[in-house]
């Protein structure tokens, strides 16, 4: 009976199982060998190439969205102000708010101040002009030996504020002190040009008095004329232009005269 039992055990206990019972067919397992198999059947859509070169499958369906352009890896300092990385981004310079196309066309329109002007010049207000141009003024009266940077700030603050609430009262349409500025700011060009004229020639003379005349007359001839073309105010240009000449005679009275303390004999 030992011996049934541990044949029991043996190799022809097999036979003994039910014959409903079958035993699960393994398949050996299939390694990468180089030859039969490709790599690229078992990725999943979407999935990155492996870094050996192998390429997708050909004929598959990518979904994945292309990103076009190049990033400069190379270059000077000004490479930061160009659109080098990314396809229709725009320059630095223009997300800032500053852009110089925009900028040149407005001194040309205050330069020729006869010519017929757009309405919607002021779309795109900017002070990037009128700060370089107020920075230019200041330092010319600095050159001269008349350091007014104070007063050029305060005038030019107060002015600014005077006019933006004539404007208002006057007109329907309404402006605001942004646009307000930016025009004040674009049109005191001419009187840039007299302070730089003043560092080699003294204005205390009959020249130097019919030069900013001259001067006061065109500024407050471009920034009245555009002023009416955006508020719509053509027949009331004389009453836009009264209170603009005054703050420009201010500006004058800054590069014409010194200022020098007068000290008198005890």
């Amino acid at each position: 009976m030992w011996q049934d039992s541990t044949n029991a055990y043996g190799a022809s206990s097999s036979s003994s199982q039910p014959a409903y019972y079958q035993p699960p067919a393994v398949e050996p397992l299939q390694f990468y060998g180089g030859g039969g198999v490709d790599p690229n059947a078992y990725m999943y859509p979407g999935s990155r190439p492996s870094l050996d070169g192998h390429a997708p499958p050909q004929g598959s369906i990518s979904h994945e969205p292309s990103f076009g352009g190049s990033i400069q890896s190379q270059g000077g300092w000004w490479t930061a102000f160009g659109t080098g990385g990314f396809e229709g981004e725009p320059p630095l310079l223009e997300e800032l708010g500053i852009n110089f196309s925009h900028v040149r066309a407005k001194t040309l329109t205050v330069l020729n101040p006869f010519q017929q002007v757009d309405s919607r010049i002021m779309d795109d207000a900017d002070l990037a002009g009128p700060f370089i141009f107020i920075v230019c003024f200041g330092i010319s009266l600095l050159f001269s030996g008349k350091p007014n940077f104070g007063y050029i700030y305060g005038v030019g603050l107060l002015g600014a504020a005077s006019i933006y609430t004539l404007l208002n009262l006057m007109s329907e349409r309404g402006i605001d002190a942004y646009r307000t500025a930016s025009v004040l700011g674009y049109c005191l060009l001419p009187m840039v040009g007299v302070s730089v004229i003043n560092i080699m020639v003294s204005l205390e003379a009959t020249f130097g008095y019919v030069v900013t005349i001259i001067s006061i007359l065109w500024c407050t001839y471009a920034a009245s004329g555009i002023f009416v073309a955006v508020l719509q105010l053509t027949e009331q240009r004389l009453l836009v232009a009264y209170p603009i000449g005054l703050l420009y005679g201010c500006f004058a009275l800054l590069t014409v005269f010194s200022g020098g303390k007068v000290t008198g004999k005890s």
